[in-house]
């Protein structure tokens, strides 16, 4: 067994869309209308699991838009060129919380998608 895909709660599927295939450079993977709502799944551009975008559905969903991790960083991009892609991100839009950082597991920093979904950019040692 593998870890497939991670659902993600977003206020708009084309906003997510736009976010994550324009500026993160993930490949959309599938858009198909399901009458009353879409599945939307889009994937890193090394692959891995994908993240199936959840427009939210009513106050509690809403609520749960940006917050799925409690504050926390929850969601792990990992590289393999961490200056490339910090660089290639920072020049997309992408706000970064802190300068980039060396850790005993690698080099990380951390950013927010448009969301407010706090994510670590990481390549590991």
């Amino acid at each position: 067994m593998h870890l497939a895909s991670v659902s993600l709660i977003v206020p708009d599927y084309d906003a997510a869309i736009a976010f994550y295939c324009d500026r993160m450079g993930f490949a959309l993977v599938a858009d198909i209308d399901q009458g009353h709502k879409r599945w939307v799944e889009v994937r890193p551009p090394g692959g891995g699991a994908s993240l199936v975008l959840a427009c939210a559905d009513g106050p509690l969903q809403e609520s749960a838009i940006g917050a799925q991790g409690a504050g926390r960083v929850w969601l792990f991009l990992q590289t393999d060129d961490f200056a490339r892609d910090h660089a290639r991100l920072t020049a997309a839009g992408v706000t970064f919380e802190e300068k980039p950082r060396v850790e005993a597991y690698g080099i990380v920093s951390v950013f927010r998608d448009v969301f407010g979904n706090r994510w670590d950019l990481i390549e590991r040692r």
